[in-house]
């Protein structure tokens, strides 16, 4: 094949021809088109060039012009593509002119030249390469010169086709990914399971960019990329092709492949599990890959929120924040929930995602919504989802159940209703007992109705506890130093410790509400329980007055033992006239006489500290109310950023108050006053130090030790400006912060609580309010009698279904040991029956979880064809919002390149009708001049 002269090499070429092109060269760089049209002193060159170059039609002196400003234009353009990109060029490699030629058409479109070459030029290398190490696919691809890339996938042995493909994925170029996944090595799928790393390992240079290495990630797989690139039609394309994202072992897998990469580079492992959990957490790969995208994003953002909290390694701040990185996909995978849920259009659909199941979506017996899915939302937090107006509309209509009318009343109508309710409490209970099926026990089981028993009757509570105390509004009739009885014969204590009937009514609530509590742990079971803040402060609260209860009721029993010594003798009429024994003495004494650690004094304390939780208790309710409810939840975050701020405030006040007793412990009774001179001194004086009601005699020596009275001033003055000016600030601060972040985003949060509160009214059971619930109803012995008879029958048909096993395998040991049993059946029966008796034992352990796993994989026909249609919804307006954004620079440049392909194919066709024309010109000359030849021999 001719070469021609006139051009030199565009990279790495070689020095003879580069100096016989070098002037040249640097007139046009865009000597495809251009150094064809133009010779070295800028006239047009023949016409006939191979390849596709294309002849110069003459014109006039302004078209020639227009050619050369085209020619510096285009020069222009690529110097600064270039740029200083020659650094990376290996002179000790050399690329010839069909390969310039050949690498210069595929990065700018030339069909028609790399059609010809590709079939004309039998040794041309189409794995050559550029300066930047890039072959004619990679440059295609980049350029998304479709038909220039369906070209090369035609030739054998071409090389990093997982590259180009990696490159369309992230382009977006759907049509020539479509193209490269049809070459014969995608042609299995094995292809698409491999990473660039695993290629490295088996020294493929499929994934590689260059020699050095790959354009991306190592651990990065077409399906991942796509994903990341939120890909929806090429991840499509990809699972149908059977590719599919692994899941990333546990954190803390301790087996062989995890360990092997953790040694090997921990950096890179860490960064293959968030490419991989990116990938998963991509909407486009939720959408498309899971058949219940709901259930997977939620336990996926769940999953993800953990690894938040473990993996903190990458917190440097030059580099990725892989916490932060970690987040922000949770928070995608709650949004693309969101989503779903913003594009449902009835109820059933609405309900299909909250419940997970719409064929049977009710549960017990008053068919209601199990809302499962929305249960799980709460449990993750997934706030937005739970505040959204669809999924608050179907809580509020199971809210009213069986009170649809109330639902539009005016606040006064529901404010008469509650005190209605709490008046008639104890005749809505007896209606219950003995007629809960009736429309009134119907009314009683709504969430509404439950939630309003409840509050009255904690509103009760509340109010023994204060009339319980009313007795000494005013101040006690009774003095400390004072001793009062009701007969002469009465010892003091039997009149202060006995039980009234106040104290009676608040002591048959506690019960009421342990005995709840103990019902809610069964139900839930210990770990959900202890998961939620309310149920501890109720098991505190309850802990506290059962212990008050208890030590009160231990001072009552002794006081009643020296009681009974008292009423057992006869002579005695007034103990005022008597000498009492120790063992009796005691209990007859004034107040300020008993022991500190007195269980009647110990009781007062702690039923003093249940006081003050039970009303803290009323904070629980608060979010059923539009106004109250952000103030307690901004109140909540308040006491979190307390706490935190405590871990720093301990630190500083104990090494101040450790500190100071060490200056002033040696001058007890040498001070103006008793400050510092005891731990108890010290810690009283530094607190109160921070409410300004500490002086500063304080640190004052009554003797001439100034030294220490100075070291004394500057620690005290010190301690003052860290905790005052600088440490309350701060906590006012955080306070000042959280409170915005609330007040951001008040509705949300607001509905995400008033949601949990009314989700535990949602639940069968807790019907009847405190004290009420300790009378078992006729229902609940009912069911109570039903579940002992199941029982029974499991454990009998359990007991009988072991003794025909034991019998059988009797037998059959028997059979065998007499050589009755010799047939391959039989043989196959009892290995089978051991192998069902083998897993007998974990039938039970297994049957919950396999159906759970049975309905995941198999979800109902109905709940398919739903969640068939959001998901089309979803696509259709994930691409709208795309098409939506504005051009940016690369598009433009893509239209760019089109238009250049179709000017390199304008100027072919061009210059094919040149030649035709050319042709049938000189055949009409070729006849026109033997025309007259035949003339004169005819003559």
């Amino acid at each position: 094949m001719n070469q021609s002269p006139a051009f030199g090499p565009r990279r790495g070429g070689s020095p003879r021809v580069a100096a016989g092109a070098g002037a040249r060269r640097n007139e046009s760089q865009d000597y495809l088109l251009m150094d064809s049209e133009l010779g070295d002193d800028g006239y047009p060159q023949p016409p006939l060039l191979p390849y596709g170059y294309y002849p110069s039609f003459r014109g006039s002196d302004n078209r020639l012009a227009h050619r050369r400003q085209t020619v510096l234009r285009e020069k222009g353009r690529r110097l600064a593509n270039r740029g200083p990109a020659y650094m990376f060029n290996d002179h000790s490699t050399s690329l010839s002119i069909e390969e310039e030629r050949f690498l210069d058409a595929a990065e700018y479109g030339n069909i028609p030249v790399v059609r010809k070459m590709l079939e004309e030029c039998l040794s041309l290398n189409v794995n050559c390469v550029d300066y930047m190490g890039q072959n004619a696919l990679q440059l295609a691809v980049a350029n998304e010169h479709l038909e220039i890339t369906e070209l090369l996938l035609k030739k054998e042995n071409l090389s990093r086709v997982g590259d180009a493909l990696l490159l369309a994925i992230s382009k977006g170029y759907v049509r020539i990914v479509e193209a490269i996944l049809s070459h014969p090595a995608f042609a299995e799928g094995k292809r698409l399971a491999t990473s660039p790393s695993q290629s490295e390992l088996q020294q493929d240079d499929f994934y590689a960019y260059d020699e050095d290495g790959t354009r991306f990630s190592h651990d990065v797989t077409p399906i991942i990329l796509a994903a990341h690139c939120q890909e929806f039609e090429i991840v499509h394309t990809l699972l149908r092709k059977g590719a599919r994202i692994e899941r990333p072992h546990d954190y803390f897998c301790k087996c062989s492949e995890c360990n092997q990469k953790q040694k090997h580079d921990s950096f890179s492992h860490s960064r293959s599990r968030i490419n991989a959990y990116k990938g998963l957490a991509s909407p486009a790969y939720l959408s498309l890959s899971s058949e219940d995208p709901v259930m997977t994003a939620l336990e996926l953002s769940n999953e993800l929120a953990v690894l938040a909290n473990i993996e903190k390694e990458f917190k440097v701040e030059k580099w990725r924040y892989r916490k932060n990185d970690y987040k922000k996909l949770s928070m995608q995978c709650k949004d693309f929930v969101v989503g779903l849920l913003d594009l449902c259009r009835n109820t059933e659909e609405v309900e299909a995602i909250l419940n997970g199941d719409v064929e049977v979506h009710h549960s017990g017996d008053h068919g209601r919504p199990n809302l499962s899915r929305l249960k799980l939302a709460i449990k993750y937090e997934v706030k937005k989802f739970v505040a959204h107006p669809n999924c608050q509309q179907q809580l509020l209509s199971i809210w009213y159940e069986n009170l649809s009318g109330l639902r539009q009343q005016t606040m006064a109508v529901k404010f008469l209703v509650v005190l209605a309710v709490a008046i008639g409490l104890p005749f809505l209970a007896l209606i219950y007992w003995f007629a809960p099926c009736s429309k009134m026990g119907k009314i009683m089981r709504g969430p509404f109705m439950k939630f309003v028993a409840h509050a009255a009757s904690f509103t009760i509570f509340l109010g023994l506890l204060v009339m319980n105390a009313a007795d000494r509004f005013e101040g006690t009739k009774l003095l400390p130093n004072e001793t009062s009885t009701d007969n002469a014969k009465q010892l003091f204590r039997m009149k202060t410790s006995c039980f009234s009937w106040m104290e009676m009514l608040i002591i048959s609530w506690v019960i009421g509400m342990i005995w709840a509590e103990c019902k809610e742990i069964w139900t839930q079971g210990p770990k959900e329980y202890l998961f939620e803040l309310w149920n501890m402060l109720d098991f505190g609260m309850l802990a506290i007055f059962a212990a008050s209860f208890i030590a009160r009721f231990m001072a009552f029993w002794h006081a009643s033992k020296a009681q009974s010594i008292i009423d057992a003798n006869d002579t005695l009429k007034d103990l005022t006239k008597v000498t009492l024994g120790d063992n009796v003495k005691y209990y007859n004494l004034a107040r300020i006489k008993w022991d500190p650690s007195d269980p009647q004094i110990i009781s007062e304390g702690l039923y003093a500290i249940a006081v003050v939780l039970s009303f803290s208790r009323i904070a629980y309710i608060l979010p059923a109310n539009e106004s109250f409810g952000p103030l307690q939840i901004s109140l909540g975050r308040t006491v979190k950023d307390i706490f935190k701020f405590m871990v720093i405030f301990i630190m500083v006040f104990v090494a101040f108050m450790i500190g100071m007793f060490n200056l002033y412990s040696y001058y007890i009774g040498a001070k103006q006053n008793e400050a510092f001179t005891t731990v108890e001194e010290s810690f009283k004086t530094l607190f109160w130090a921070i409410f300004g009601l500490s002086e500063v005699k304080s640190v004052v020596i009554n003797y001439n030790h100034k030294f220490i009275e100075n070291i004394g001033y500057v620690l005290y003055g010190v301690y003052n400006v860290t905790m005052v000016i600088v440490l309350l600030n701060m906590l006012i601060a955080m306070i000042n912060s959280s409170f915005q972040e609330i007040e951001d985003d008040a509705d949300v949060e607001w509905k995400f609580a008033r949601a949990k509160l009314w989700f535990s009214y949602f639940e069968e059971g807790r019907t009847l309010p405190v004290p009420f619930n300790l009378v078992p109803s006729p229902k609940s012995l009912f069911y109570l009698l039903l579940r002992l008879k199941k029982w029974i029958s499991e454990l009998f048909q359990g007991h009988k279904k072991g003794f025909q096993e034991d019998a059988e395998m009797n037998k059959r040991n028997e059979e065998k040991k007499f050589g009755i049993l010799g047939s391959h059946e039989d043989l196959s029966k009892l290995s089978l029956d051991k192998k069902q008796f083998g897993h007998s034992k974990q039938s039970s352990i297994r049957s919950s979880e396999d159906f759970h796993l049975n309905s995941f994989n198999n979800p109902p026909r109905q709940y398919q064809k739903i969640m068939k249609r959001l998901i089309k919804r979803y696509v259709l307006q994930a691409q709208i919002d795309k098409e939506s954004d504005e051009v940016n620079e690369g598009e433009l440049k893509e239209i760019k390149q089109d238009i250049s392909s179709l000017r390199y194919e304008l100027l072919e066709e061009k210059s094919q009708n040149s030649e035709d024309l050319a042709e049938l010109i000189r055949k009409l000359g070729e006849k026109l001049s033997m025309r007259p030849n035949q003339e004169e021999s005819n003559r």
